[in-house]
């Protein structure tokens, strides 16, 4: 396996496709499709180019690592703000609808993989709170409390929703997942003794009830682009659940290992997804911080980066040819 040593300087690529979403929607017309044409149209090609290394980093800014994420969200918020003006401005025209998915792209990685990551610090400190308020802002609050207290514990089983068994296509998990996530985050708050009216999934479904309406009080457009971008972007989050535990199995109280998470070690992935793809090494410690992951030598290896395998699994008959030969090999 190939390693080099790496600072945190590489992750200002990841920067690339929120500045084109807001040049592309300021500018007007169909330049706002430019960040959905970036990410999925010319990231896949360098995706799959990219080449596959695993990080080595011996001298480590906490700061500059924290400094990227704090970044993210800023520009997060900004493209949702200019989408906003823009639909305000022109009304729902197809322009519109374009850049609203130019910026689902951009809340799928600058606004929920950054949450993800910060999900996981310190509960009430700033970046746990900024990771909070980028859930909020793609409708999918409940995220956090799922993601820690539910798909941690039981990732790779069936008790957990988000992780699909294998022969299961990628519309199906989806359609699946969504509302059994949310039960189950109702769930983890109730048999913690916040119940009824006092579960704070309520409280933030109601937040986020509030927020809707007062979007549409300002117009249908704005409420119509606004829902484009974070139904896009929870496409995106259950599109990752999916391909990170695809087929990998274990029984419920078995002990997890690296063994039950797809990984990647691709440059492009990994450093425009804020390490995303060393995903067994945030499953073997969820607290370790995405500049301390590391890739495993034995752990079952995705046959792209990210970008690549999102066309895969949009063609779930293509996913599953693909996907179960490399099963096959784990279980030869």
């Amino acid at each position: 396996m190939q390693e080099a040593e790496e600072s945190w300087v590489p992750h200002l690529l990841g920067f690339i496709l929120p500045i084109i979403t807001i040049a592309g929607i300021y500018q007007g017309g169909y330049w706002a499709f430019s960040g959905f044409v970036y990410a999925l149209g010319i990231c896949p090609f360098i995706d799959y180019f990219a080449p596959e290394r695993a990080p080595v980093r011996r001298e480590v800014s906490t700061r500059a690592w924290n400094g990227l994420l704090y970044s993210h969200a800023l520009f997060f918020y900004a493209c949702i703000a200019v989408l906003l003006w823009r639909a305000n401005s022109d009304g729902f025209t197809i322009p519109v609808i374009l850049g609203g998915l130019s910026v689902g792209i951009v809340g799928g990685i600058s606004g929920i993989i950054n949450a993800h990551e910060s999900g996981h610090r310190k509960k009430g400190s700033l970046i746990w709170r900024v990771a909070r308020l980028n859930m909020f802002m793609v409708l999918y609050s409940h995220f956090t409390t799922e993601h820690n207290h539910g798909h941690h514990r039981n990732y790779a089983t069936e008790l957990d929703p988000a992780s699909s068994p294998a022969g299961r296509g990628l519309w199906t998990q989806i359609v699946m997942t969504i509302p059994k996530q949310y039960k189950s985050a109702w769930k983890t708050h109730s048999d913690k003794g916040k119940t009824g009216l006092r579960n704070p999934i309520l409280h933030s479904t109601i937040l986020q009830g509030f927020f809707i309406a007062g979007l549409y009080l300002l117009s249908s457009a704005v409420l119509f682009a606004f829902l484009i971008q974070a139904a896009l972007a929870i496409i995106l989050l259950e599109f990752v659940n999916y391909m990170q535990h695809y087929g990998l199995r274990r029984e419920v109280g078995e002990r997890h290992t690296e063994y039950h998470s797809w990984e990647h070690r691709g440059v492009w992935s990994r450093w425009t997804l804020l390490e995303l793809p060393l995903h067994p090494a945030h499953h073997l410690k969820a607290s370790t911080p995405m500049w301390d992951l590391q890739a495993y030598e034995d752990s079952p290896q995705l046959p792209s980066g990210y970008y690549v395998c999102f066309w895969l699994a949009i063609f779930p008959p293509i996913w599953k040819r693909v996907m179960g030969k490399r099963i096959e090999q784990l279980s030869a």
